[in-house]
């Protein structure tokens, strides 16, 4: 397993959200910070490290995208210019995708709702054009241009590049849960080289591709837009980037809905044992489900037994590997992984439980199969950047969980309980950062973004990838923030069938109307 995408929106549930402020323009000058009198100033500990003259920013404020179509009907594409370093405005500048497809009506519109699927590493354009563009309910579709930019270093937005294919491949199968000496150095050696071919490949974007940075093109994309409000929708780490963009310019915060939501006021270590604990949490959940199906693999009625047979078929994995009827074998690795991405919508237990079947008589194929998705692994062996950009962000966003396997080590018993199941390689996991060649320039601190209008934070309750203490820890910190609880199972909860749910976020996101805090769902 790899907790290096910590906050990855699986494919099985893409799920959206929405921003709210008064003053959603329906066109005219979207302006910048350097000509409006409630201008987004940096504030706060992330914002803080950066040194940015907003006069030096007006070209990239007032620049005019050149629209195309994109070859999938309806929408249109355009590359947009932004500082490669914020702090030398006049220096390197970098091209940034971004997409749209226009308000269909009917209605007065409210202006363009920015969409991010998280990661990070999740392709937002991506994400638009295969889900939120068609997807989203038809009201808000029909009064919102609906629009993406992929962030800096992700998909078609200057991608960091670390590893080939078959390099990913052994990455990916790295040994997570070390017996020994032995296997503590291939897998720190593991890590080193992924670090270094980042490097290599990818040296100049790698130090500017922090959220910091990518809510500031986000401010541009929204001033080139024409937009006064930034309206946003962003789930999982989309939720921090939302977030963040508060913090820096509480004054254009529009409607915000950020859904699955992170505590920026964590640190590594913290935020990776939470997880861990929050995959438990799901695990436990498929376990109660998986004992009332007929095609359950374990053969027994009892959740926790499930789970005890689960470790120790892992353990059996990291022994010797299964075939898969292709030249990788599943081990424990791949298998944890495959599990785990099971755990992000429960509508994939099924084939989770097939998968587990499988595996269980010497065929791997399916849990394979479920692995290479999170991974986003092609049939040809070639990977997305997902996992390169993911790394680059939170390598970027915070310092790094350990400083060495022995902070490893003596961290193990509290990921262990956290989870039995998982807690062992979650934990070793968390060492990527440590090698990490360009230095954090983030830092754990609450967001209260003063002045921003209202703004949506959903939480669920069993949710694997971010825990719901942590939507309430943040609707808390913000000072505008409003919490609505989703009572079940799944990562996120916005259009994943909860009519409370939708009709709470798409009132706020047409009427900037937001839910009576603590409003709870199921």
């Amino acid at each position: 397993m790899d907790s290096r995408r910590l906050f990855r929106v699986s494919a099985v549930a893409f799920v959206s959200a929405g921003l709210l402020i008064s003053g959603c323009s329906s066109g005219g000058s979207g302006g910048s910070p350097a000509e409006a009198s409630d201008s987004g100033s940096p504030s706060g500990p992330s914002a803080g490290t950066v040194s940015v003259d907003p006069a030096a920013l007006k070209k990239f404020y007032d620049q005019k995208l050149t629209w195309r179509a994109c070859g999938v009907p309806d929408f249109q594409c355009a590359t947009m210019k932004a500082p490669l370093d914020y702090e030398k405005p006049d220096g390197t500048e970098i091209d940034l995708a971004v997409s749209r497809k226009k308000a269909t009506g009917p209605g007065k519109r409210l202006g363009s709702l920015l969409v991010n699927p998280g990661g990070p590493g999740g392709s937002a354009v991506g994400y638009l054009q295969a889900y939120a563009g068609i997807g989203y309910p038809a009201p808000v579709r029909a009064r919102y241009d609906m629009a993406a930019i992929d962030p800096r270093g992700v998909a078609r937005s200057e991608p960091v590049e670390c590893l080939t294919g078959k390099e990913m491949d052994a990455y990916t199968q790295l040994d997570q849960t070390p017996d020994d000496r032995a296997e503590i150095t291939r897998l720190t050696n593991g890590f080193k080289d992924f670090a270094r071919g980042c490097e290599k490949r990818s040296g100049e974007i790698l130090p500017h591709v922090s959220t910091v940075e990518t809510a500031r093109d986000m401010d541009i994309f929204r001033a080139v837009l024409g937009d006064r409000k930034l309206s946003y929708v962003g789930a999982s780490y989309g939720t921090f980037l939302g977030a963040t963009y508060a913090e820096l310019f509480p004054g254009y915060t529009g409607r915000l809905v950020l859904d699955g939501a992170m505590d920026p006021s964590l640190p590594a270590r913290e935020l990776n044992r939470d997880q861990t604990a929050g995959f438990e949490t799901a695990f436990r959940s498929f376990a109660e489900d998986c004992v009332k199906q007929t095609d359950c693999p374990f053969d027994t009625k009892s959740p926790a037994e499930v789970s005890t047979r689960m470790k120790a078929f892992f353990a059996k994995l990291d022994a010797k590997p299964v075939p898969t009827g292709e030249s990788r074998e599943l081990g424990e690795s791949l298998a944890t992984t495959g599990v785990i991405a099971a755990m992000y919508d429960e509508s994939a237990w099924q084939q989770l439980r097939q998968a587990l079947t499988g595996a269980m008589n010497d065929d791997g194929a399916g849990l394979l199969t479920l692995a290479d998705s999170y991974y986003e692994r092609d049939s040809d062996g070639s990977y997305a950047n997902l996992m390169a950009a993911n790394s680059a962000v939170n390598c970027l966003d915070l310092p790094p969980a350990f400083n060495g396997p022995e902070a490893v080590a003596e961290a193990l018993p509290s990921f262990e309980k956290a989870s039995p199941i998982f807690g062992k390689g979650l934990a070793w996991a968390s060492l990527n950062c440590t090698y990490w060649p360009a230095k954090a320039t983030g830092s754990p601190h609450r967001i209260e973004a003063r002045g921003a209008a209202p703004i949506v934070v959903v939480g669920t309750t069993r949710d694997p990838a971010t825990p719901y203490k942590w939507a309430r820890s943040l609707a808390d910190q913000l000072s505008s923030g409003t919490l609505l609880t989703y009572n079940g199972d799944g990562h996120t909860a916005y259009g994943r069938g909860s009519d409370c749910i939708d009709t709470a976020i798409n009132t706020y996101l047409l009427d900037g109307t937001p839910p009576a805090n603590g409003k709870k769902c199921s």
